[in-house]
């Protein structure tokens, strides 16, 4: 543990069970369950791995190992359309997972993440030199 407060309350407990019902939601959606089955063979494995990462993101444990965005641009099937179906998802799990303040707090969190993950995926066949659209 790294001493620092949480960003806000939540179990170790609470964050596995959203994204165990996260990726439970994501096997069977119409839009991003081809996109992660394409890349995911141990899903045990990878909701762990992303439990981990949520952990420290909030919780600020160590523990996690990988770069999100390296993750996403190597997907090459990861279009910045699909951010906001992904986020939908997220948050409707939050919602009926977590309290309100929790579920607020880790919403406003995933959509930062989001928005820097989607731009790193819009720069992917950018010529070099042209300066990325911001919104």
């Amino acid at each position: 543990m790294s001493g620092l407060p949480p960003r806000f309350e939540i179990t170790e407990a609470e964050i596995d069970l959203v994204v165990a019902r996260f990726y439970a939601r994501v096997r069977v959606h119409p839009v991003l369950a081809p996109i992660f089955a394409a890349h995911i063979e141990d899903w045990p494995a990878h909701e762990a791995k992303i439990a981990r990462f949520w952990k420290g993101a909030i919780l600020f444990q160590p523990g996690y190992e990988g770069s999100p965005m390296m993750a996403h641009r190597r997907a090459q099937n990861v279009e910045a359309a699909h951010f906001p179906q992904w986020l939908a998802t997220f948050d409707a799990v939050l919602k009926e997972t977590l309290a309100p303040q929790a579920a607020t707090g880790w919403s406003a969190l995933a959509h930062r993440i989001g928005r820097g993950l989607r731009m790193g995926v819009e720069d992917i066949g950018r010529p070099a030199g042209i300066v990325p659209t911001l919104r």
